[in-house]
């Protein structure tokens, strides 16, 4: 297979376009045509045709990785999964004659997926595209804004895959609750009579945003003192 022209895409800097003999177009990163060898009027041998055809693919992942990063941010779990999704195979209608998906050659492609998806995520780290230990503070400071406690900031963390060595650190950093703890209450409570049910419907409320009992209890107990007075 011969390389009739190669030349950098119009429309994506970094970008060039390789074209064969066969009519084919291949996408390959400049450092891939560099990495290849690759000019106009090469002769490619089975083996340098399997690397190019390697080299798309894992282009194509890594572009889709920037594209996903692109609409926001995620952890390289997160990313991966995306990634690594395979593609929904169309189902037969009932009565259709023709062979079913085989099994292994099914494995094999999703071993395939992985395998790109995990270097396109390397790929992003090394960009500064990704960052677990960013996205766990980004995690935290969003979920604390909107009010939520430590449980709640925790179980986000974990639904989205960061590493827990990332956790108390960005936790650590997540401001002292107190004020926003009796701004909830005081929400809550509406002025309405500090009884036993309205404060048992405010701690459930507070508890399902995720903060302790003891922070429960004594917020309830900072608003009773303050209605008091």
């Amino acid at each position: 297979m011969k390389i009739v022209k190669l030349e950098p895409s119009q429309h994506r800097q970094g970008r060039w376009l390789v074209w064969l003999e066969d009519g084919c177009l291949v996408r390959l990163g400049e450092g891939e045509v560099v990495s290849l060898g690759l000019y106009t009027g090469k002769e490619l041998s089975e083996e340098e045709g399997e690397a190019l055809a390697a080299a798309a693919r894992q282009g194509r992942m890594d572009q889709r990785a920037v594209e996903l990063l692109s609409r926001r941010p995620m952890s390289r779990k997160e990313l991966v999964d995306k990634l690594s999704a395979p593609t929904r195979r169309r189902r037969k209608p009932a009565g259709e004659d023709g062979p079913e998906p085989d099994p292994e050659q099914l494995e094999r492609e999703r071993e395939e997926l992985a395998r790109l998806a995990a270097r396109a995520a390397d790929r992003m780290e090394e960009l500064g595209l990704l960052s677990d230990e960013q996205y766990a503070g980004a995690v935290v400071r969003h979920y604390a804004a909107k009010g939520y406690g430590p449980r709640k900031l925790r179980d986000e963390l974990y639904r989205r895959g960061v590493p827990r060595q990332f956790w108390e650190e960005a936790l650590e950093q997540c401001p002292a609750q107190t004020g926003q703890l009796a701004q909830l209450v005081a929400r809550r409570m509406r002025g309405l009579e500090p009884s036993r049910e309205n404060l048992k419907k405010t701690s459930d409320y507070l508890a399902r945003r995720g903060f302790s009992w003891e922070e429960i209890a004594g917020a309830l107990e900072r608003y009773q003192w303050e209605t008091e007075e």
